[in-house]
């Protein structure tokens, strides 16, 4: 199985450079990204990121922590393209499952990303509440829970094991931390993988042997040392 490649990105500039790649098949962002990027309105932000890329799947998140706020927001992302995927998180701030609007918005055939999840249980309960037509994206978040010492891999094989049963499910392999995750994502048959430009970058490069790792650790060790003027 291919795993797509999702570029997470909000830098306006790296989203057009990026988008003529065709390695990346998507793109994600968030609030956190946004604001890095130096985004001061949200609406007119996310459509210029709309305008570079109409193309290919866009995530857009709400930022709303309570239902009624986040239904409203998440209606109005939705009206913004036609490859608009909305991004809710699994639980708000409170650790509430997000339930009642993942359907709600699930049977008005919005396109969703459920985002923020961590576990098979938080998955399966997303999937008990969906219809099998309107795309789905569940996005779990592999790096941040190896951050604290968690082994995301089960979650990932009973997570892909139970979306089989959808052909409009796709999981989404999160919070990339190194290039080899992309490998990973890829033997456990994770639908997309979402990955910051310096790693699609890498990526890009795979395929060199030991030997010509060896040869170029050794190059740079040496330059620097010249470099420095190090002597013994």
């Amino acid at each position: 199985m291919r795993t797509k490649i999702f570029c997470d990105i909000a830098e306006l500039d790296q989203i057009k450079r990026f988008n003529k790649k065709k390695i990346v098949k998507g793109f994600t962002t968030n609030p956190s990204l946004m604001r890095k990027a130096g985004a001061k309105n949200y609406k007119s932000y996310s459509k210029k990121i709309l305008k570079i890329c109409k193309n290919k799947p866009v995530s857009l998140e709400v930022f709303a922590d309570e239902y009624s706020e986040m239904k409203i927001q998440a209606i109005k992302i939705n009206t913004w393209g036609k490859n608009v995927y909305v991004k809710v998180p699994v639980a708000n701030s409170k650790g509430r499952f997000m339930g009642r609007i993942i359907k709600e918005l699930n049977d008005q055939n919005i396109k969703l990303n459920i985002t923020a999840v961590y576990k098979a249980k938080q998955a399966e309960k997303i999937l008990k509440l969906i219809n099998k037509k309107t795309k789905v994206i569940i996005s779990i978040f592999a790096g941040r829970a190896g951050d604290v010492g968690k082994d995301p891999i089960p979650e990932f094989v009973k997570s892909i094991k139970l979306a089989k049963r959808f052909k409009n499910v796709e999981i989404l392999w999160a919070s990339v931390r190194e290039p080899y995750n992309y490998l990973q994502a890829k033997q456990l048959g994770c639908h997309i993988i979402t990955v910051p430009p310096s790693i699609i970058q890498k990526i890009e490069n795979f395929g060199k042997s030991f030997d010509q790792l060896t040869k170029e650790t050794v190059e740079t060790f040496l330059v620097d040392s010249k470099k420095s003027n190090f002597k013994i």
